[in-house]
């Protein structure tokens, strides 16, 4: 995000949030935003391209972009990349087989100039399945201690029973807010 886009979000005091959601296939990005919109969960199939939601939260309005992340689609996701606001990577903490490829395309996004500053939030979901590596696995399995350009944090969550999804969108709201807009 350039000083521009920052001094324009500051003058016009518009409170919004651009929020990418990314991560593997069937990681639960679908199932985190719809049950953060207080959506049903029970139905729901694969992203082939993009969700859009747009929420009120903490007096922010958050336009939320859920990206397909099967193999064939990971090679789009720059084009979702502009004026992104925070990031939020989620891992299927079940997933043991396929945490080097989230590995690397974490780390791959990592480098993306156009995702330069923005905040970054690991969700470590599916804690609620039996064998789920906890957050300090996935936190070493991913080389979280190594980033150091980007404000980072990671929860452990489940998308099927809620637990630390609103947490985690506190803090991010929280952490952009803090970066972009000036505090009254």
């Amino acid at each position: 995000m350039g000083l521009l886009t920052i001094l324009k979000k500051n003058r016009q005091n518009e409170k919004e949030m651009r929020i990418l959601m990314l991560g593997l296939d069937n990681a639960g990005k679908t199932t985190i935003l719809k049950r953060i919109n207080g959506e049903p969960i029970d139905t729901i199939s694969p992203t082939l391209g993009f969700n859009i939601k747009t929420l009120e939260h903490e007096n922010y309005k958050l336009n939320i972009w859920d990206v397909g992340g099967q193999k064939s689609i990971r090679s789009y996701w720059r084009n979702y990349f502009e004026q992104t606001d925070a990031l939020v990577w989620v891992v299927d903490s079940a997933d043991r087989l396929r945490l080097k490829d989230c590995r690397h395309e974490l780390a791959q996004l990592l480098q993306e100039e156009r995702l330069a500053g923005a905040t970054l939030l690991v969700f470590a979901n599916k804690q609620d399945i039996a064998g789920a590596l906890s957050e300090i696995e996935i936190k070493n399995a991913l080389g979280l201690d190594d980033i150091k350009s980007h404000h980072w944090a990671i929860l452990p969550c489940s998308a099927v029973t809620g637990n630390n999804l609103l947490t985690g969108m506190d803090w991010v709201v929280n952490d952009v807010a803090s970066r972009i807009y000036m505090l009254d």
